[in-house]
């Protein structure tokens, strides 16, 4: 596994519940509290023990970690930027969500970003399909488009479905696409930050 993944799980555990839990998590799986390097690759085998040390230390289901996780990666500021490119408003953000494989792999070619494929059905319901090399990239994803649709202010309701084979399915049904004021966002980049 590209040890971005297995970094952005450390920042998660570390930025929203502290040092100290990242520090017991590293422990139970056998690494130093430094944790991962995020340009290196892990074996997959110790992606899935950090992620079930993270469940037990947080006393959460496997989805749900792996869903505010997803949440978390969207309000990390140059992953929302990122996001944010894809469209003046949700509505284009969700038709532009296939592109975020090739997007991925154009930064960081040997990432194992999931295969997006997005299905429009009828008035606001959308179907995201999601393949991945790891179970729970449904989640993740469902995770991420929660936290776009308040960036954008959108008004949205989002489940995670019953997977068919390996293709896990997130189903979104976008009830308004502005309902509320959304975060700023400009295409320039904010002054001191990323």
């Amino acid at each position: 596994m590209h040890g971005l993944i297995n970094k952005s799980v450390q920042a998660f555990l570390r930025d929203n519940y502290g040092p100290s839990l990242w520090s017991r998590v590293a422990q139970d799986i056998g690494i130093g509290p430094e944790g991962f390097e995020a340009m290196l690759r892990y074996d997959d085998a110790l992606t899935e023990d950090l992620i079930r040390a993270a469940m037990a230390a947080l006393d959460k289901p496997r989805a749900v970690v792996l869903e505010d996780i997803g949440a978390y990666l969207a309000t990390v500021e140059p992953v929302r930027r990122l996001l944010r490119f894809s469209g003046t408003d949700y509505w284009e953000f969700l038709f532009s969500l296939e592109e975020l494989q090739g997007r991925g792999r154009m930064a960081l070619p040997d990432l194992e970003f999931p295969e997006l494929r997005f299905n429009a059905e009828c008035r606001g319901r959308f179907t995201l399909e999601v393949r991945g090399p790891i179970p729970g990239w449904g989640a993740v994803i469902a995770g991420l488009l929660r936290a776009m649709a308040d960036d954008y202010g959108a008004l949205v309701l989002i489940e995670v479905i019953e997977p068919q084979g390996i293709c896990e399915r997130v189903q979104v049904l976008l009830l308004e696409a502005a309902y509320v004021e959304g975060r700023r966002f400009d295409l320039a980049r904010p002054r001191g930050g990323l």
